[in-house]
């Protein structure tokens, strides 16, 4: 009964770090709150590969991971970006912004949970990622003004709900023997996060930028391949009509 339910305790320390994340950014620690993400998104990685190792896979188990995501990816990141960078810009403005990111992540994750799939892939930004770009994203206040968080936010909710194929790494394994060693995983990266925030938080953000921009190419790879082939076929029907 324990090992079966293992997996809902990571899920459940991702929803625990969600809910840091948001009281870290009320008390102006960003740091500590855009590390708490990136922590919450190694849970999040975890839950479903121990739940495989395990064989522990439920409906439930589905269910409560999309809650937790959307505390831990929508809201909290929002809210870091929030109080981080938009105090100076109109209130309608901050809280539209805001509030859009967490709707668009919570139809992601409807979305995830009634479609089906392609093998291999996500469709649209999964929300891990999208919250882990926001809340790295936000330490850089000093350097960025509030328009390009702004476009950088509005871009990233567009991603999540659009039909842009992202490579799926959550479906490579864990051997089983390796389900023991997953708390102390997470205790380390604990522990650098703590000593480290602001500096891992940062080295984070290119990877995930990285991951966010190679689906956006893909997507525009293809739609450049389907107007060179319609001209061809444009180019050819005009050959035979004459």
């Amino acid at each position: 009964m324990i090992t079966k339910s293992l997996p809902n305790v990571f899920t459940l320390g991702n929803l625990f770090l969600g809910m840091l994340a948001i009281i870290f950014a009320f008390d102006g620690k960003y740091s500590m709150s855009a590390i708490m993400v990136i922590v919450a998104m190694l849970l999040d990685g975890l839950d479903g590969r121990v739940a495989r190792a395990l064989n522990a896979q439920s409906e439930f188990g589905k269910e409560l991971d999309s809650l937790s995501d959307i505390i831990s990816f929508g809201v909290a990141p929002a809210l870091l970006m929030y109080s981080i960078a938009f105090s100076g810009i109109h209130p309608g403005i901050a809280w539209a912004v805001t509030a859009i990111f967490p709707m668009c992540g919570a139809l992601r994750l409807a979305r995830f949970n009634v479609q089906k799939g392609i093998p291999g892939y996500f469709i649209g930004l999964p929300i891990p990622a999208a919250g882990g770009v926001i809340a790295t994203l936000s330490l850089f206040h000093k350097n960025i003004t509030a328009p390009y968080f702004i476009c950088g936010i509005l871009l990233v909710s567009y991603l999540m709900v659009s039909s842009v194929r992202y490579p799926n790494f959550k479906k490579i394994g864990l051997p089983k023997k390796g389900v023991a060693l997953a708390p102390l995983v997470v205790l380390i990266a604990v522990v650098v996060a703590v000593f480290f925030p602001e500096e891992l938080s940062k080295m984070i953000f290119v990877p995930l930028v990285i991951y966010a921009a190679y689906g956006l190419k893909q997507n525009f790879d293809r739609l450049l391949g389907r107007s060179k082939q319609a001209d061809e076929d444009e180019a050819e029907e005009a050959y035979h009509n004459r």
